[in-house]
């Protein structure tokens, strides 16, 4: 196209002369097949959401343009880190990429991909994050489309630790595999240190596909033009450079005579210009026990002070097992590396059955097992044999719109006896216990965005959140006082006894009397015969809370994964059935429908 084409041309209403002196501008110099693909971008645009960029039309009878779709499922934020990460990887060697979530990407659209790379977590009982549900039920099922002409990779992350380790990201790569789609490398499960197995899964992904992909160069480069505004500036303080705050108090919350040891935790951010959200969560970097670490020298024998490597760093055998490795959770890995150190046969013999090996890491830490099996080892096979500290996530329990410069967290302490011995949890114990008030414990924020309040705060909020689940919920209240919002807010809370169990009932009963919360129900199990639950609650007021559903109310979940969780989607299905007047079918429809608007969500562990 010359400039002379356009000498007469006269711009049509929806366009200014401005726009198409622009326009003209920006392709002159264009040659046909690159003015071709233009105009099926554009036509995409045409039919795309607003404020979205939409993928070129390819002319017909021709074969897609070779494009890396992304996708993560994420609970907590992980997936999505290293997906975004990958990204950058990708864009820089020059690829054509899509970066999506789970949650808003159309199963349908599998059949259209030609180079995928997915990133996945597992929770529970090998359970999809919420945001991947859907995507891992179309996959499984009779719907799923022949995918012959696609490749693709897995990163999975999991726990080892859990029995369906990284269960989700093998399910996704078995049912693409059985789809007939290619892998491009062999999936990788990650456990809980993952960075550098995340790295290279990245990088060998890209030097894979530098031949297929590097092609799609110039329409990456117009796609990065039409996308989405700047991301906001995040934190200066992460996972890896954490900010040494300090603990401003640990107040136990729960009675003398409960069964229960749960604190209320408060820190202070001063000068670190860290900024939350309601339902984020707060990582704490913790130091283990000193008693615990003399115990596990004295029973290896060892003396602490053998220099050791971990990682790349090299320091003293006691500053590793303080804090640098894992020793309050049992995992696998370990066992089989300090059986085959010290040659025990009966730890050999447990191995040989993973189910009772379940069992027995369950009840146990790293100083059981060794207390149980004893052997000799040096210092580097210890070290080696141990996993990495991580951090552990607590929701955070204050809003800034009230308490500003500080972070609030609901703690349970884990404290027990078993095997004679004191057993304390690593995070738990250290900001309960081991940390006076005015100390220093390093911390970074963990954004979750699939946790949220509704954008409208007229909008009315169902919360679920039994025990120390009531943390994020204390913190949208906080949030909704501080706008003034109008929408309705139902509070449902359990714990074994009203006396000894309530937490922060003042707080609760003074939003109630000041019309804040609308309605609080409450299930003390341990205070009649029969024991009640939140589910049971949740049924008996069936009728008002699908009235709430169906005025637009979102739905929140917090606390345990394996069993109440799961219990209160079932009573939700049920509710749904009998008061919508629907079939188990269309419930659970109904039920998708809410976590795809984003109307059911949960923050579950």
């Amino acid at each position: 196209m010359s400039n002379n084409s356009n000498q007469n041309f006269t711009p049509p209403a929806v366009l200014s002369e401005q726009q198409v002196n622009a326009i003209t501008q920006a392709v002159s110099g264009l040659n046909r097949d690159q003015l071709t693909w233009l105009s099926g971008y554009f036509a995409g645009m045409a039919g795309a959401p607003a404020g979205s960029a939409a993928a070129p039309a390819a002319p017909v009878g021709s074969s897609p343009t070779p494009t890396l779709t992304i996708l993560y499922g994420s609970q907590t934020g992980n997936a999505k880190g290293l997906a975004e990460s990958f990204q950058g990887k990708a864009e820089t060697a020059g690829f054509t990429s899509k970066l999506v979530s789970m949650s808003d990407y159309k199963p349908r659209q599998l059949k259209n991909e030609t180079h995928l790379v997915i990133f996945v977590s597992t929770h529970g009982e090998g359970d999809a994050p919420d945001d991947a549900i859907e995507l891992h039920e179309f996959l499984g099922s009779k719907k799923a489309p022949k995918l012959a002409d696609l490749k693709y990779a897995v990163l999975s992350l999991g726990d080892s630790s859990y029995e369906f380790f990284c269960q989700t990201g093998k399910d996704f790569d078995s049912r693409l595999a059985a789809q007939g789609a290619t892998a491009i490398i062999p999936r990788e499960d990650c456990d809980v240190d993952y960075d550098a197995q995340a790295e290279s899964f990245a990088d060998k992904i890209v030097a894979s596909l530098q031949d297929e992909l590097i092609s799609a160069a110039p329409a990456q480069a117009l796609a990065s033009q039409t996308g989405s505004a700047a991301q906001p500036e995040k934190s200066a303080y992460t996972k890896k450079a954490p900010f040494t705050a300090t603990l401003l108090e640990a107040q136990k919350i729960t009675g003398r005579d409960s069964t229960k040891d749960i604190r209320h935790i408060e820190i202070s951010l001063e000068d670190s210009g860290i900024t939350y959200a309601p339902g984020d969560a707060l990582g704490v970097w913790f130091a283990n026990s000193e008693v615990l670490v003399d115990e596990l020298l004295s029973l290896t024998g060892l003396a602490g002070t053998e220099e050791v490597k971990v990682a790349d760093d090299t320091m003293i055998l006691r500053e590793a097992l303080l804090n640098k490795l894992e020793l309050t959770l049992s995992y696998p890995n370990f066992i089989k590396a300090y059986q085959a150190a010290i040659g025990s046969k009966t730890l050999a013999g447990l191995m040989e059955d993973k189910a009772t090996l379940r069992t027995y890491m369950a009840e146990r830490q790293i100083v059981d097992i060794v207390r149980d099996h004893p052997g000799q080892l040096s210092a580097q096979v210890l070290v080696d044999a141990l996993r990495p500290l991580t951090p552990r996530l607590y929701s955070i329990a204050s809003s800034q719109s009230e308490v500003e410069d500080e972070v609030h967290l609901t703690v349970a302490h884990v404290d027990y006896e078993a095997f004679g011995t004191r057993h304390q949890g690593g995070a738990s114990g250290f900001l309960c216990e081991r940390v006076a008030e005015g100390g220093e414990v390093r911390v970074f924020v963990e954004k979750n965005d699939n946790f949220r309040l509704p954008d409208s705060p007229d909008t009315p909020v169902i919360m679920v959140g039994p025990g120390t689940g009531i943390a994020p919920f204390r913190a949208f209240m906080q949030e909704r006082d501080a706008q003034g919002a109008e929408g309705k807010n139902w509070l449902f809370f359990g714990n074994p006894h009203f006396t000894q169990d309530f937490l922060y009932q003042v707080e609760w009963q003074s939003y109630v009397k000041s019309g804040l919360l609308d309605k609080i129900t409450l299930a003390f199990s341990r205070d009649q015969k029969e024991k009640v639950y939140v589910q049971h609650r949740l049924l008996e007021q069936g009728a008002q809370v699908y009235e709430w559903l169906e005025q637009g109310a979102h739905f929140y979940v917090c606390g345990d994964a394996t069993y109440m969780a799961k219990d209160v989607e079932a009573a939700l299905l049920s509710i749904i059935q009998e008061y919508g007047g629907k079939s188990e079918q269309d419930a659970k429809a109904y039920l998708v429908a809410l976590r795809k608007a984003k109307r059911y969500q949960k923050d579950v562990y």
